[in-house]
């Protein structure tokens, strides 16, 4: 779950093949540009336009996608005059291009997670790729047996990254996520890593449109010990079900078996904390780093 575009048998493309990436990253250098010449720090910047500053940081590396709601705030914000604006016909057509850059075998769920509905996962052994803070994921890649190119680490790291952008949509699909506390315990990255994305789990948790919950220790054993899983609900058509083990993907369809995943997960999220209870265990971790 945690590795949605990791599968070793699919040749690597390079994310510059269309000139999305180029775009991007010419984006974020000139919006550090006008943020600068402004004489605002990312965090100020971050806190005129509502978003995190992870975001702003991530926006102007180019390694996560400027959404046209973003551009247009942030031109007020900075005075920019329509600059960044006038960017936003080729943004969205970029977008369009990218949502088909993900190989073959991931296509069918990349495009079923960004059209759902609702979204839910339970994450057992890592931490699903739409929570992963950039640093988390780098640690993730850096770490892979066999080892990748630094090309193809950046490559992943912003398709990664790029699917997060579900959170900006509007009207937002429903999100929930249950997640296993050793996910909360093992270091990934290091401890200022590791403190970023207990963070993130808390700015997800917050949003209006996210019930995030933990599976703590203390429950013993759940009805999902079996491991990690996805359920979506495309709009217009049936819930699915996905699970992935070492990078094989299985996309679940058949009614039934969906079935089976959906009373799991009704269960787990039972047996879990409430999201009040989960989000204050991870202050309370974040607290002790």
């Amino acid at each position: 779950m945690n590795d949605l575009s990791e599968r070793e048998e699919e040749p690597e493309r390079p994310v510059e093949v269309d000139g999305t990436a180029y775009l991007f990253k010419a984006l974020g250098k000139i919006i550090k540009v006008l943020r600068e010449r402004a004489g605002l720090q990312q965090k100020e910047l971050a806190a005129l336009v509502h978003v995190g500053e992870d975001l702003v940081s991530s926006i102007e590396r180019g390694v996560r996608t400027p959404q046209p709601d973003f551009l247009e705030n942030v031109d007020r914000a900075l005075g920019a005059g329509g600059v960044l604006i006038a960017a936003i016909p080729d943004v969205k057509e970029a977008l369009k291009r990218a949502r088909t850059r993900h190989p073959d075998w991931f296509r069918d769920y990349a495009k079923a997670e960004a059209a759902s509905n609702a979204v839910h996962d339970y994450s057992y052994q890592g931490v699903m790729g739409l929570l992963q803070t950039e640093g988390h994921a780098r640690a993730v890649f850096e770490k892979r047996r066999p080892l990748l190119n630094e090309a193809t680490i950046e490559k992943r790291l912003a398709d990664r990254l790029a699917r997060q952008q579900i959170f900006e949509r509007w009207p937002s699909p429903t999100f929930s996520f249950v997640l296993d506390e050793s996910l909360l315990l093992r270091p990934v990255g290091g401890r200022v890593v590791h403190g970023g994305q207990l963070r993130r789990f808390l700015e997800i948790g917050r949003l209006r449109t996210v019930e995030l919950q933990v599976m703590p220790f203390s429950r013993g054993e759940h009805a999902a010990m079996g491991g990690s899983f996805s359920l979506l609900h495309p709009k217009g058509r049936q819930q699915i079900a996905y699970t992935e083990v070492y990078g094989r993907p299985n996309l679940i369809t058949d009614p039934e078996q969906v079935r089976i995943y959906s009373e799991r997960y009704g269960i787990i999220r039972a047996q879990a904390l409430t999201p009040h209870e989960s989000l204050a265990l991870i202050e309370k971790l974040l607290g002790e780093l």
